[in-house]
């Protein structure tokens, strides 16, 4: 039973890294070989000159930290109004608490794209079009409902005892959630943080609605569309960018994934 299921597990991986696999070796290939019929699973003329191209294009490094920016602010803006909010609804008692954990259920229900219109109008009578701030706030919106509920399981799961004691002992509330407190719940962070992470770095819809005319601060999945030709697409050049967009989440999720994966299992073992 264990063989099947390694087994299982292997080609589930297999399945899932192989169109990582064709997107890094189609953007090491020679534009003749993506684009010739002959199917081959490996290039025997591998080249950079499509990444060369995508680095040294125009704008590249812009829309790089145009999105690590974003990112950046979402990550640490969505980890500390979670954790806040999910001490405040799990360790506060206050009317409507029951409603308004109903309400991030019903604001993570909503499809994007029939809120991508109102936002529109929203961030136009609010003087943010054509502003990074735009990106941040309306990330913020999408991302924190699910952080919040996470960061509450976490938090709820974490004995009163623990933070009584301390008080008992002189320690004032701040010291009990920054000492006790977020130590427990970090691997909850980072779990929420990796959410936040992929959806801010890899967000299209948004960046393509809200920067209509300022080109100097488009996030890089919108600046994809410059290799997206008329007559032609650039294949290599869209592949490359793709993998170099890969790498800081790669990266990223290599840096985390040990509080990631004891995140996932629960935050206080009784």
């Amino acid at each position: 039973m264990r063989r099947l299921a390694n087994i299982l597990a292997v080609a589930a991986a297999l399945v899932t890294a192989f169109p990582i696999y064709w997107m890094v070796l189609s953007a090491i290939k020679p534009a003749g070989e993506i684009q010739s019929l002959d199917v081959s699973l490996w290039t025997a003329n591998p080249t950079l000159d499509h990444f060369v191209r995508v680095i040294t294009g125009e704008g590249f490094g812009r829309y790089f930290l145009n999105s690590a920016m974003i990112t950046l602010a979402v990550v640490v803006l969505s980890a500390g109004v979670s954790f806040l909010a999910a001490v405040a609804l799990t360790r506060f008692k206050f009317r409507f608490r029951t409603t308004v954990l109903i309400m991030f259920l019903v604001a993570q229900m909503v499809p994007v794209e029939a809120l991508t219109i109102p936002l529109f109008f929203v961030v136009r009578d609010m003087g943010m079009l054509n502003t990074l701030w735009a990106l941040v706030a309306v990330q913020l919106a999408f991302t924190l409902p699910f952080s919040i509920w996470m960061m509450r399981g976490f938090v709820a799961a974490v004995p009163e005892a623990l933070e009584e004691a301390a008080m008992i002992d002189g320690a004032s509330r701040f010291t009990v959630l920054w000492r006790i407190l977020f130590p427990l719940v970090a691997p909850g962070l980072v779990a929420s943080s990796v959410f936040a992470f992929i959806v801010a770095w890899n967000d299209f819809v948004f960046a393509r609605t809200f920067i209509i005319s300022a080109k100097d601060n488009q996030t890089l999945p919108a600046a994809l569309l410059v290799f997206f030709k008329p007559d032609e697409n650039d294949w290599g050049g869209i592949m490359a960018a793709s993998t170099l967009m890969t790498i800081p989440v790669l990266i990223f999720f290599v840096a985390v994934q040990r509080r990631l994966i004891s995140g996932l299992g629960g935050a206080v073992k009784h």
